[in-house]
């Protein structure tokens, strides 16, 4: 039987790591961000995870900015730490090591590069389950990142096999796959959209809510549009996602988080540092962003709240 998570279900954000122009992390940044979200109404931050470009930090540093989000969000959200690998292994230690720092929960992406098949990516997480019985898990479906796609029939089969695994993370884009987990889980596993602009359309299906990426810039409107949804008050939450999903698009006019990160350091939130091979936005996108900005109206009022 799936643990039961009450809190398992809302707006999520998948937090970006903010880099000083010297490339370490910037831990006074990624304290405010933390805060900034919490006040928003996020109740749920995923640190070091695709957004958070955990791929270029070391093991060190993705403890570290893991750390800075437990200890800013403690009392006030909950925590589901980045913990995957291509290596199970490694996988698993990071995943020990999260639970050990105080994580509520540990996002597990799909292996990477291996390209395993069903089976291989069951005994992935089955091994991971398995090694953190007391940690909550969420499996991250994201086959445009990883080249391998979990299946349904593997997503509920790890669910029903293993009350650890709470939840998906679902980012396939296939939303006949998503429908089938959504009416074949077990109780008490949840699925969260990995995709901001399908959020609404999944919880009206019955998905619990959204791990997002356009939170980082609108926690209380990414928050607001969750919960109307959830609460049934369809009319305001379709009014407010048609509102926001010019933002949601252009996050990923270039390959994320560039384009967020570059509309976060308009807002004034962040320094517009990447690690290679990421870069910068090109100019063109730039202007796009800042549009949309200005259109939704969050440059001014952020500058005037600075």
């Amino acid at each position: 039987m799936t643990m039961k998570l009450d809190w398992m279900r809302g707006c999520a954000t998948a937090l970006v790591t903010p880099f000083k122009s010297d490339g370490s992390i910037d831990e006074e940044r990624m304290r405010a961000l933390v805060d900034r979200q919490i006040k928003g109404g996020v109740k749920l931050l995923v640190p070091c995870g695709t957004t958070g470009e955990s791929a270029t930090m070391t093991e060190d540093e993705d403890a570290r900015v893991i750390a800075l989000t437990i200890e800013v969000a403690r009392g006030r959200a909950k925590v589901i730490a980045g913990a995957g690998s291509n290596s199970t292994a490694s996988a698993i230690d990071y995943s020990k090591r999260c639970r050990d720092a105080g994580a509520d929960a540990a996002l597990q992406v799909a292996p990477w590069y291996n390209k395993p098949t069903q089976e291989g990516l069951y005994a992935h997480f089955r091994a991971i389950a398995e090694a953190v019985r007391d940690l909550p898990i969420m499996l991250y479906n994201v086959p445009g990142r990883t080249s391998s796609n979990i299946a349904a029939a593997t997503t509920l089969r790890l669910a029903r096999d293993f009350e650890n695994i709470v939840a998906v993370k679902e980012a396939s884009g296939n939303l006949s796959q998503i429908m089938e987990i959504l009416r074949e889980r077990p109780d008490g596993f949840s699925v969260l959209s990995g995709d901001d602009a399908v959020t609404l359309p999944l919880i009206a299906l019955g998905a619990e809510g959204i791990v997002s990426v356009a939170s980082n810039e609108i926690p209380d409107l990414m928050s607001q549009m969750a919960n109307l949804a959830l609460d049934g008050k369809w009319d305001e939450a379709r009014e407010l996602h048609y509102r926001i999903l010019p933002l949601m698009e252009i996050n990923f006019i270039e390959s994320s988080p560039g384009p967020v990160k570059a509309a976060m350091a308009m807002m004034g939130l962040l320094e517009e540092n990447f690690r290679l091979p990421l870069v910068p936005i090109t100019e063109k996108s730039r202007l796009r962003i800042r549009d949309v900005l200005a259109e939704l109206g969050v440059m001014e009022t952020t500058h005037a709240a600075a």
